[in-house]
């Protein structure tokens, strides 16, 4: 892997225990996969999905062939365990009502850097079967590099583990996720429509 970006920490030692458990998960889950072999293996890249649940970065990190390193609302990391393993996992941590131009920044050098980062376009979680209007900020991540980008749809986190619930529902449903080809995409267009594009792409997966 290149250098670490300044201030971006995450476990190598956990994320090799976990790519050994992880299938345990995935049939626990009962995740279905297509299209896995569109993420490159190598370089940087970004990963850009549907939002559904809080489960998403840990089933899209069960199934990627690589380290996926996720943007999370700040908030997280003070929640006592979880707080404790996302930054094991080098999620970013991004500050929510504000444009947070560190986090954004520190995506885009991550990616510049050789490493595989994790977009909701999104922002935070949309409702059963609906979208909801993605950020700008999107656009910005990737205008600012010239790395591939990956459409993902996620269908079924939202019944396992829906908004307001303490535990996932282990078994209520099968979860669903298809890995699109990636999307070329003009780089000069105005990040609120590189965003759009993006989330358009997504659901036609």
């Amino acid at each position: 892997m290149p250098d670490l970006e300044e201030n971006f920490y995450y476990s190598e030692t956990g994320y090799k225990i976990w790519f050994k458990i992880r299938p345990v998960f995935k049939n626990l889950l009962r995740i279905k996969v297509e299209g896995i072999e569109n993420i490159p293996l190598e370089k940087g890249c970004i990963l850009a999905s549907n939002h559904r649940s809080n489960l998403d970065p840990f089933v899209l990190n069960t199934v990627s062939p690589r380290p996926i390193f996720f943007m999370a609302k700040q908030e997280l990391f003070k929640v006592p365990v979880l707080g404790w393993f996302i930054k094991k996992a080098g999620a970013i941590p991004v500050k929510r009502n504000k444009r947070d131009i560190g986090a954004l920044k520190q995506a885009v050098n991550l990616v510049k850097d050789g490493y595989c980062v994790g977009i909701f376009p999104e922002g935070s979680r949309a409702k059963p079967g609906e979208y909801r209007k993605p950020q700008s900020g999107v656009g910005l991540i990737v205008s600012k590099t010239e790395s591939p980008v990956i459409p993902i749809k996620i269908e079924g986190t939202d019944i396992i583990y829906p908004a307001g619930s303490k535990f996932p529902k282990i078994g209520r449903s099968p979860i669903l996720i298809k890995v699109g080809k990636p999307i070329l995409i003009d780089r000069q267009m105005e990040y609120s429509d590189i965003a759009e594009y993006i989330m358009e792409s997504i659901k036609k997966l």
